[in-house]
């Protein structure tokens, strides 16, 4: 009888864990809640007083440190006297355009008003940013790091003893009115004003401990220029881009274009005391140069002597640079498989597009377009006019996915694409500037850079075997970048220019990567909380 009961005892047992191990298999992923609130404020990073666009009183704004997979809900209150909107730079948004921060999807958050965001970091690690991509908000801040670190079980390549965020741009003491005002004009923006780390042009610091070996994590949120960053003393070792981890290469300093992200290695192994960081402008006539402070814990000893030297004009430095990044095909990446499970180079394409960009006057005034048609956007965002199938918001027949001799002209323009697809992207370059394109929702493979014009003989250099993935990449000037990109999300995604100016005078447009299958394993629903405007506003969903 006793035995009896001590079966009977032991089998409820099982039971109980074999439901509690049930249950934590099936647990959803992390939530993580966040509030911010968006003013405006006084800065004075170039020594005048100017109005700033502040989350929750800082300037940059909060970085945002989460795990893989995590759910972020993260409610934003806009207390400025404009429509404002976040986009998450890099952050796939899988099956989820719908929070992408952009106004081909979404409607902008009225002044005095609230939204929250609701979206996951699937299946991606590495560094990242956020930034407001509405009425030239970018050149007042709103801007912040997004770093996504991998959950325990997932291994990656190195090891660290901490990480440091460092947000590069270049800067003006104008406010983001003054100078969306010179572009509605239909004049250029002058020359930055200066180069700011972390918000100041100097000074800001860095602490270690001899010996020890730190992650710097440096983005180029700027508006238009190329930045090179090194530090005095010290090599960097690169270990991802953009989400992708890389083979692991020494370098002296490392060239950073716009809305593009690096991530080095820095072992303190030099004698203990403090040392220049050092960022400047790439590729202009006046350099820009803003400084910080790498400071060994036991130093007594200010930093001192020349900043270490980095490449100006030197384009070919950049270039080779590039081609040397290689993709780490032994690393894990956000799942336990490896990066290089997907063999990119043997997939069939489906699509060859190329997008040249250009700098017309159009009704005597400056804009910029992709095949001779520059983006206007349209009070209705185009997920919106999609899904309730409100005409005369876009068009698929306006931009064509080769170069035209014709004249510019003004057009709100789409992409049609089907998911799964497998399009080769060919960016080509005439003019005589770098160019910096970034794609929403996705990462690609950057295959192939060259001079010139592209032709299919091109392809023949291509790296069809270890090419980097990543949202953001460089066109160099008269010269192509090619890439290789797996349409496997379905949405409406915003291709763009990351230089602000172009972005704003209509070098972007949006691929609509679409299937008939209506299926939340394919899309989301629209969200309950969808702000509505335009054609859709007053609409049921």
């Amino acid at each position: 009888m006793m035995e009896m009961r001590r079966s009977v005892v032991l089998h409820l047992i099982y039971g109980v864990l074999v439901c509690l191990s049930l249950v934590t298999v099936r647990a959803e992923d992390p939530y993580r809640y966040f509030t911010w609130t968006v003013t405006y404020g006084t800065i004075y990073p170039l020594g005048v007083a100017q109005q700033a666009i502040l989350i929750n009183g800082q300037f940059p704004g909060p970085r945002l440190d989460v795990v893989t997979n995590d759910n972020i809900i993260l409610n934003v209150y806009n207390k400025l006297d404009e429509p404002f909107l976040l986009t998450w730079n890099g952050i796939k948004q899988r099956k989820n355009s719908w929070q992408d921060g952009v106004l081909g999807t979404n409607c902008p958050i009225p002044p005095y008003s609230n939204f929250t965001y609701k979206f996951q970091t699937k299946d991606q690690i590495g560094s990242f940013t956020y930034f407001p991509s509405t009425g030239f908000h970018r050149a007042a801040g709103g801007f912040g790091g997004l770093n996504i670190y991998a959950r325990p079980h997932i291994p990656v390549p190195f090891s660290t003893d901490g990480d440091f965020t460092l947000l590069v741009g270049d800067w003006y003491k104008a406010s983001h009115k003054v100078l969306r005002q010179t572009l509605d004009a239909g004049r250029s923006l002058p020359f930055p004003d200066g180069l700011l780390i972390n918000g100041r042009p100097q000074w800001s610091s860095f602490s270690g401990i001899q010996g020890r070996t730190y992650m710097f994590r440096v983005s180029n949120v700027g508006l238009s220029t190329s930045i090179n960053f090194r530090i005095q003393g010290h090599k960097l070792l690169l270990v991802e881009i953009e989400g992708s981890h890389t083979v692991q290469n020494t370098y002296d300093s490392m060239d950073v274009h716009v809305g593009q992200s690096v991530a080095v290695l820095v072992t303190l192994n030099q004698p203990p005391k403090d040392y220049y960081i050092v960022a400047s402008t790439r590729f202009t006539r006046n350099i820009l140069t803003a400084t910080a402070v790498l400071h060994y814990a036991n130093s007594h000893t200010p930093v001192s002597g020349p900043l270490p030297w980095g490449p100006t004009f030197q384009i070919d430095f950049s270039v080779q640079q590039a081609k040397s990044f290689r993709w780490n095909l032994t690393s894990n990446a956000a799942r336990p498989n490896p990066q290089g499970s997907y063999h990119y180079g043997k997939i069939p394409r489906t699509k060859t597009l190329i997008f040249a960009n250009s700098a017309p006057l159009i009704n005597g005034k400056r804009r910029y377009a992709v095949n001779s048609v520059s983006y206007i956007v349209p009070d209705t965002p185009l997920k919106l006019a999609d899904l309730f199938n409100i005409p005369g918001v876009f068009s698929y027949n306006t931009l064509q996915g080769q170069p035209t001799n014709g004249p510019a002209f003004l057009a709100t323009s789409i992409i049609p694409s089907n998911l799964h697809d497998f399009f080769e992207i060919v960016f080509q370059n005439n003019e005589q500037t770098v160019q910096s394109w970034h794609i929403d929702g996705y990462d690609f493979w950057v295959v192939g850079f060259g001079g010139g014009q592209w032709s299919p003989a091109s392809r023949a250099g291509y790296n069809l075997f270890d090419a980097v993935s990543r949202h953001t990449v460089q066109v160099f000037p008269n010269s192509w970048t090619s890439i290789l990109i797996s349409l496997d999300n379905k949405g409406m995604w915003n291709i763009r220019s990351a230089m602000w100016e172009r972005q704003y005078l209509g070098q972007q447009f949006y691929l609509r990567v679409w299937s008939p299958t209506q299926s939340f394993f394919t899309e989301y629903n629209i969200p309950s909380n969808a702000l509505l405007c335009g054609k859709a506003r007053g609409l049921h969903h």
